[in-house]
């Protein structure tokens, strides 16, 4: 009788819990349609940073105003609908002109700056571009990289360090009283047979230091050897004075070559573009930076999150919008009014590339007349996290490469003029720099 009773309180329940999967399932299906219906946040926020992104942030006034929950917010505050929104991105200049009052107050407050026209943004597009804007943040994905640890060095279910160090030197210490206790058995056993240890070491003779010093033949030998590694030594420190290759100083500002000139492919001639018709790149000045920063307020990284290398190094998210914070103080850059101040500082750079005073080096005649790439002396830069001197920069290493660099005579009239003359006279099949009086002393020094 109490199996029936179970048999049918075990339908029931297995009835209603189908029950209750079908009506969530059926309101999750048309929460979905909804979705689809309004917008599509995925698709939005890519329409965003394609169109948007330049000028808007969602959370905080830029060349634009902040567009976070922007359509509740019209409705509510200024009782404006979505078909408003489709004509003001469509149309903004046309909406101005017409006498809108909600749109010249815009244009107005934002420096009469009128925003881009998107005619080619449909109404779904625009949809999506609402949704996402509406759209909660997404939660901060917690990595392996970025566990949480409990202040010993290991992360939740790990071991700590502290223990695998306690481990070894337990182990360590075994190992110790193993040893001492094997010698003094072995010293009893060598007793009980009759072994006076004592004489044994008295009989082996004299100390290998004595022995050394008696023989002339290996004093000798050894102070000549002396002799020459001290010198070989003493050359090559002196010949090191002055050659700062490896040289990588902390900046004032921390610039990251790895992010701009490697992952966003930005051409280092862009920052020196004094480097195309000077003797000298220059330093770009800090307008040249805030180009781009007046947009880009904060860093924020691969979608996958730093690396293990850069959260060793304490290269974060945090860290690089932090170090954008400096630049706008140097250049006097107010966030909130997206205006100069006037209250600048200046920035001292140390300088990584120094060549001596007598050495004459035109950044121009290399770059622009020979083609030589950036990297073929300051090394790839564009994987230089903190930047270095790549090369020693030393006569020798530049007379080599004007012995071994061909000369690029597609396009200059001139240097076909002097292969030709070689040619020739000489036979020369390429023309290099040191065939040119690249190897002339009064070509490089004053």
């Amino acid at each position: 009788m109490k199996k029936v009773l179970y048999r049918h309180l075990f339908s029931k329940v297995l009835g209603f819990s189908l029950l209750l999967f079908s009506v969530s399932f059926y309101a999750q299906e048309e929460a979905s349609a909804d979705a689809a219906a309004g917008g599509d946040p995925v698709k939005g926020k890519q329409l965003f940073n394609q169109n948007c992104a330049a000028c808007h942030a969602l959370d905080r006034k830029m060349t634009g105003p902040a567009l976070a929950n922007v359509e509740s917010r019209l409705s509510e505050d200024e009782g404006l609908d979505k078909e408003w929104l489709y004509t003001w991105i469509k149309n903004s200049p046309g909406m101005i002109k017409a006498g809108d009052a909600y749109a010249n107050k815009i244009y107005a407050e934002y420096n009469q700056a009128a925003m881009t026209a998107f005619p080619t943004l449909s109404d779904q597009d625009i949809d999506d571009i609402l949704a996402y804007t509406a759209a909660p943040p997404p939660a901060p994905v917690v990595t392996a990289a970025t566990a949480t640890t409990d202040g010993t060095g290991a992360s939740e279910g790990g071991i700590s360090n502290e223990m695998i160090l306690g481990a070894l030197a337990l182990v360590f210490g075994l190992l110790v009283i193993m040893l001492i206790l094997v010698n003094n058995t072995l010293r009893r056993i060598a007793e009980a047979n009759g072994v006076d240890l004592e004489k044994d070491k008295a009989e082996k003779g004299l100390p290998i230091w004595k022995a050394f010093v008696k023989n002339q033949f290996l004093v000798l030998v050894s102070a000549i050897f002396l002799l020459l590694a001290s010198g070989y030594f003493a050359y090559g420190w002196m010949m090191q004075v002055g050659v700062d290759q490896g040289y990588a100083p902390v900046q004032p500002i921390h610039y990251s070559h790895k992010i701009h000139a490697g992952d966003n492919k930005i051409e280092c001639k862009y920052c020196h573009s004094s480097a195309r018709v000077s003797k000298t790149s220059g330093i770009p000045s800090l307008n040249v930076c805030m180009n781009c920063h007046k947009s880009i307020y904060e860093y924020k990284g691969n979608p996958e999150g730093p690396s293990a290398e850069d959260l060793a190094n304490g290269y974060t998210n945090e860290f690089y919008t932090s170090e954008i914070k400096k630049l706008y103080k140097a250049v006097g850059w107010d966030e909130e009014e997206q205006r100069y101040t006037g209250e600048s500082q200046p920035v001292q750079w140390v300088r990584v590339h120094n060549l001596p005073d007598f050495a004459y080096f035109n950044h121009s005649q290399h770059v622009s007349v020979a083609g030589i790439e950036c990297q073929t002396c300051h090394g790839p830069v564009e994987e230089m996290e903190v930047v270095e001197q790549f090369a020693p920069l030393t006569m020798g290493w530049c007379i080599n490469c004007h012995r071994e660099t061909n000369v690029k005579m597609e396009g200059n009239e001139y240097y076909a003029a002097i292969h030709a003359e070689l040619s020739k006279k000489y036979g020369v099949q390429e023309l290099t720099a040191a065939m040119m009086g690249g190897l002339e002393c009064g070509k490089c020094h004053y």
